[in-house]
C-alpha cells in the first residue's frame, strides 16, 4: 500500500506547474515575441535600403542664389505732358554663385541698361499684370546679355520685383 500512496502523491504534484515553471514559460514567450520583432523590422528596412539605389535618384537641385539690386527711380515717357515716375527695386533669381560674381563685376552697365530701357516705357503699359511679367522678361534678357562679343551670356532664372511704384 505505500508503493500506492508514494505514487498516487507524485500524481498530484507533477499536475501542477510550479510558479518557477511559468516564470520561465513567459519569459520564453516575451523573447520570442521580441526575436520575431526584430526581424521582421530588419526584413523590411533592408528591403526597403536596398530598393532605394535601384530607383534613379534625382540630382538634388541647385539652390538658387539671390541678389538683390539698389532700387531705381526714373522718368517714364509721357504723351499727356505730366511727369510720370517709376520707382522698381529688383532682386534677380541667379542659377550660380558664379554668375552673381559676373554680375556685380558689371553692375555699372547692367543698370546702364535697365534705366534705359525702364525710361522708354509708358505708365500704361506697366498698369496691368501682363506689363509687369513682360517688364520682368525683357529685364531678363538685358541682364543676362554679354557685355561684349568675347563674352558668353549669364543665366538669369527670373526677375522678382521687390517694389514697384508708378506716379
Amino acid at each position: 500500500m505505500a508503493t500506492t500512496t508514494a505514487s498516487q502523491q507524485a500524481a498530484p504534484q507533477s499536475a501542477k506547474p510550479g510558479p518557477m515553471k511559468r516564470i520561465l514559460l513567459i519569459a520564453l514567450i516575451a523573447i520570442l515575441a521580441a526575436a520575431a520583432a526584430g526581424g521582421a523590422t530588419w526584413f523590411f528596412m533592408s528591403r526597403h535600403t536596398a530598393s532605394a539605389p535601384a530607383t534613379p535618384a534625382a540630382a538634388p537641385a541647385a539652390m538658387p542664389v539671390y541678389y538683390a539690386l539698389e532700387p531705381m527711380t526714373v522718368n517714364l515717357q509721357s504723351d499727356d505732358g505730366e511727369s510720370h515716375y517709376l520707382r522698381i527695386g529688383l532682386t534677380l533669381k541667379l542659377d550660380s554663385q558664379a554668375t552673381q560674381d559676373a554680375l556685380v563685376a558689371r553692375m555699372p552697365e547692367i543698370r546702364s541698361r535697365l534705366l534705359l530701357a525702364l525710361s522708354n516705357k509708358h505708365p500704361s503699359d506697366l498698369a496691368p499684370l501682363d506689363g509687369k511679367r513682360a517688364l520682368a522678361t525683357e529685364l531678363a534678357v538685358l541682364i543676362s546679355q554679354p557685355a561684349g562679343a568675347n563674352e558668353k551670356p549669364m543665366h538669369v532664372d527670373d526677375v522678382l520685383f521687390t517694389e514697384f511704384v508708378v506716379q
